[in-house]
């Protein structure tokens, strides 16, 4: 009679509920757009996307360079705005890659202060050309990228100095009414 092997145990996968599982299936084609984007989210490719944004062109003659958010600033109000969303891309790609929500902040604050003042006639396209936005958030990305989790005390000053401005912004056209208000009632 031959001999009977012992049977295998037979290994079942864990138990998890039907929610779960469409979640990570959903999630599925997400994971390989975003895989399939590592190419294009690259160090080269987005220094080129900086570049061509900020940089790209030179004034003959002098050290001046400014790029395509400078020239689309131009056009009033949307240049702006397109220019804008051109510079998202380098944010949205650094969050991809796993860049720190302080850096995140950075970056968007560069960004805002590049769209906002931008939208000044001519004293903002001065400013895009100064300020270049994608260069500073792509050095911002690169640097978290190389020393995660390492911030620096000037991240931090720079997103309270932000915080407070805000701060003295939104509560000083409050303090003006209070004072009006006061004034108001103090006459009659």
């Amino acid at each position: 009679m031959p001999m009977q092997r012992p049977a295998q145990p037979e290994i079942l996968p864990p138990e998890d509920d039907a929610a779960a599982s469409e979640q990570r299936e959903a999630a599925e084609p997400l994971r390989a757009r975003l895989r399939g984007g590592g190419q294009f989210f690259s160090d080269e490719n987005l220094d080129l996307l900086a570049h061509l944004l900020d940089d790209w062109f030179r004034i003959p003659g002098t050290p001046i360079r400014f790029g395509l958010d400078g020239l689309i600033g131009l056009v009033p109000g949307l240049g702006d705005v397109l220019a804008g969303l051109a510079s998202c891309i380098l944010i949205f790609a650094a969050w991809l890659r796993g860049v720190p929500y302080v850096a995140l902040a950075r970056m968007l604050v560069n960004l805002a202060l590049d769209v906002l003042i931008g939208a000044i006639p001519f004293l903002g396209d001065a400013f895009d050309i100064a300020w270049k936005a994608n260069r500073r958030n792509y050095a911002l990305m690169t640097r978290h990228l190389r020393q995660p989790h390492r911030h620096t005390w000037k991240d931090y000053v720079f997103l309270a100095l932000i915080g407070l401005v805000l701060a003295v912004i939104f509560v000083t056209p409050l303090l003006v009414l209070v004072w009006i208000a006061a004034w108001l009632l103090h006459r009659t």
